[in-house]
């Protein structure tokens, strides 16, 4: 978890790799069905370039279509999900009928301002239309609206473990590692 610009995608993939298991991004299946012009695409790309969020349900059957594949079945790590507390009782339920359960939620924490420019400087690099001032501070208030709250719901579960996401991604990547090595020893 993360606001946007936190470094998800770039740690998800770390992390992933660090415990052998698929990294699941929203934000790359969507941007996949985007690119492609799918009608999945279409649809999202509208709700993205207003800044908004893509409605629960539509995230919630992707990534429940994507959890059932066969290589999730060892363990998965999710990245940009969930978002919404809905988010959090659809997975709690899904996870819950499959005899599974969370072993840590990472969220990686990061000055607003420094995100505005981490943002403005990826939107340049990489040529990302969804990444304007205006839509960036858009995407953030809608993160504090909806997405912080869920961090108080992973700390009261005892699955919150939070890493300081300033830095240079090798330094933020070693914090990461010790933090949720130090919490799966804890389990």
């Amino acid at each position: 978890m993360g606001a946007p610009g936190a470094g998800k995608g770039t740690q998800a993939t770390a992390l992933a790799e660090r415990y052998g298991v698929p990294a699941i991004s929203t934000g790359d299946i969507f941007r996949f069905n985007i690119k492609n012009q799918t009608p999945l695409g279409v649809k999202v790309k509208e709700i993205i370039d207003a800044g908004e969020y893509v409605p629960d349900e539509v995230t919630e059957e992707i990534v429940a279509d994507r959890l059932a594949e066969d290589d999730c079945a060892g363990g998965f790590l999710l990245d940009g999900f969930p978002r919404t507390m809905h988010q959090v009782y659809f997975l709690d339920r899904y996870l819950s009928e499959r005899g599974q359960k969370l072993d840590a939620v990472v969220s990686l924490m990061v000055e607003p301002d420094s995100l505005v420019q981490r943002l403005l400087a990826r939107a340049e690099k990489e040529g990302r239309a969804d990444d304007n001032e205006d839509t960036i501070r858009r995407r953030m208030e809608v993160y504090a609206g909806q997405t912080a709250p869920l961090i108080f719901h992973y700390e009261s579960k005892g699955l919150l473990v939070e890493i300081e996401g300033t830095g240079t991604v090798d330094e933020v990547r070693q914090r990461m590692f010790d933090a949720v090595d130090a919490h799966a020893a804890a389990l």
